[in-house]
């Protein structure tokens, strides 16, 4: 059987969001190389972003400003969490890390989560969540390749971790947002919250905030600095996130959920072709087992959740965002 147009236009949007997201990496390091500080990258990035989603935030929301209210608290620790934390550690991580690395890293934020559903609220996980966290685990150990010839710098691990607990955060908080508050209402004022945290914590002098504004080495050429910002910010946050939501909304949170695992494998060969980063083979491996084990650990929340196919996920989101962009990466 032939597959409708319409779901056909679903999974292009989503394999598209899931390829723009995959770039946020890439033109990072081309910024910090040249020597931008992570926190400056970031706030370029969803500062930008955030401003042009403006428009788009306040049409979704229709003049219902009670809702906004509501979910200050929330929209501000999103911001402070999910989006500054989890971008400033993955971006710190790209400094030491093959930007394929930093991100598997990061989605171990994943695993984060059932550990934390289960200590902080006894909610003991299924054996099936059990054995996707086992094998994320495993792919973890592997990816770090503590047996081998190849030695990741611990101080890009550890900024990789970071990037997980701030995803983790992300998810959590996520699931306890208002479901009246539209998807780009959150991300809009979610990205402006935390770019704004960062530029005082940069005023104040406690975070690093260097850029500079001349010629950047991308992809084996010299640019103009605006080149990666504007990828960061139009491509690997505009265009990733309308992509998702627009897919999702077609083809269902569920099925999105999964496509968005191509994020990864598009981080990968995209820092390959650009920056001639390619992990070693046991890394590769690794990397497949934390995809594998995150997918796994997606359908066994998916046997135990309420239908929610028609709300507006993100490809990448997690299992308990369902109606949520993933502003992280």
């Amino acid at each position: 059987m032939r597959p409708r147009p319409a779901t056909g236009l679903g999974l292009g949007l989503l394999l598209l969001s899931g390829l723009t997201f995959a770039t946020s990496g890439t033109f990072a390091r081309s910024l910090i190389d040249a020597g931008w500080s992570a926190e400056a990258a970031v706030i370029a990035r969803v500062g930008i972003a955030a401003v042009v989603l403006a428009v788009p935030a306040l049409v979704a929301l229709r003049g219902r400003w009670p809702v906004l209210r509501r979910n200050l608290v929330p929209i501000g620790l999103f911001g402070l969490l999910g989006v500054a934390t989890a971008q400033a550690c993955f971006f710190n991580a790209v400094r030491y890390l093959p930007v394929g690395v930093a991100l598997l890293l990061e989605y171990l934020g994943v695993v984060l989560v059932v550990g934390w559903m289960w200590l902080a609220h006894g909610q003991r996980p299924r054996r099936l969540t059990v054995v996707g966290a086992v094998l994320a685990l495993l792919g973890l150990v592997f990816v770090l390749d503590l047996t081998g010839s190849t030695r990741l710098d611990p101080v890009g691990v550890l900024w990789g971790l970071g990037a997980a607990v701030g995803l983790a955060g992300y998810f959590v908080l996520a699931g306890r947002i208002d479901d009246d508050l539209p998807s780009v209402t959150l991300a809009s004022f979610g990205m402006a919250t935390g770019a704004a945290a960062l530029g005082l914590l940069g005023a104040t002098g406690l975070l690093s905030l260097e850029a500079t504004f001349g010629q950047v080495d991308f992809a084996g050429w010299r640019t103009s600095w605006l080149v990666p910002i504007a990828g960061l910010a139009l491509l690997a946050a505009v265009v990733a996130y309308l992509a998702g939501v627009a897919g999702t909304r077609i083809l269902g949170a569920r099925l999105a959920s999964f496509v968005g695992l191509t994020e990864v494998l598009f981080a990968v060969l995209i820092a390959w072709l650009v920056l001639n980063e390619l992990p070693t083979v046991v890394q590769l491996l690794g990397g497949t087992l934390i995809v594998v084990g995150v997918a796994v650990v997606r359908l066994a929340e998916l046997r135990t959740a309420p239908a929610i196919d028609n709300a507006p996920a993100v490809p990448a989101g997690p299992p308990s965002t369902p109606a949520l962009a993933r502003p992280e990466a």
